[in-house]
């Protein structure tokens, strides 16, 4: 009898340690989801950073340079220089 208690000990112990590996808190389709996860907040992340290094520029442009002012003027506010003439042009 004894043994038999050995070998039925490890078996369990085996069990409870498979089961832990693919029902548990590390299981496999548990980590497979936070790598997804992870990979998904990486890209969001990146394009974040992007976003904000061209926010970063435009006021550094703006700040040190006159030239991008004038541009948004004009651009976005129609604004013209003193003796110029605006045209429009309809597509």
């Amino acid at each position: 009898m004894g043994k038999r208690i050995v070998p039925a000990a490890l078996i369990a112990l085996l069990v409870i340690l498979h089961g832990q590996l693919w029902f548990g808190r590390g299981s496999v389709p548990n980590v497979s989801l936070l790598v997804r996860k992870l990979d998904e907040q990486q890209l969001s992340n990146a394009q974040a950073a992007r976003a904000n290094e061209r926010v970063a520029a435009e006021i550094h442009d703006l700040r040190e340079g006159l030239e991008i002012v004038e541009e948004k003027a004009r651009s976005e506010l129609g604004m013209v220089k003193a003796n110029e003439i605006y045209v429009q042009i309809a597509k």
